[in-house]
């Protein structure tokens, strides 16, 4: 799978962690991300993210910063993109099985490299389960920038 992830300054080091974490196991990781503690804005990591996402550059993307949640508000400023705060497994899980979300968003000042990492498996290994989240996912879309 071809994953597209980014990060803020708060990220460096937790995006590391994930990326290692993915290349062992085959993955193919592009980082559009910071290398450095410099100070960066993270809507401009989520949006190139979302982009490269909607481009199909890649199967899904991970977005991290400090909390997690700036950026994946940003994401989700992006026509196309369901970008899902998981704080477990279990909310990594649903965001795929029942939102058919393209991009999960982590926090690095609030989750370990562990969990972090379980969260990340059980993103990209669950599959959207369609039926009735379909019509439900379709109403989000239809929404539009414009909600």
């Amino acid at each position: 799978m071809k994953i597209i992830i980014g990060n803020d300054h708060a990220g460096v080091e937790f995006k590391n962690t994930i990326m290692k974490h993915l290349e062992e196991q085959g993955h193919e990781v592009v980082n559009v991300g910071t290398d450095t503690l410099d100070s960066v804005d993270y809507p401009d990591i989520a949006k190139s993210v979302a982009e490269k996402v909607l481009a199909e550059e890649g199967n899904l993307g991970i977005i991290i910063c400090g909390t997690g949640i700036g950026i994946s508000i940003a994401a989700n400023k992006v026509e196309g993109i369901r970008a899902a705060l998981c704080h477990n497994e279990f909310t990594a899980r649903m965001a795929r099985l029942h939102n058919n979300a393209n991009i999960v968003a982590l926090g690095a000042r609030v989750i370990g490299d562990e969990l972090g990492k379980a969260i990340v498996d059980t993103f990209i290994t669950t599959e959207f389960e369609g039926g009735r989240h379909a019509r439900r996912v379709g109403k989000i879309e239809d929404c539009g920038c414009g909600c």
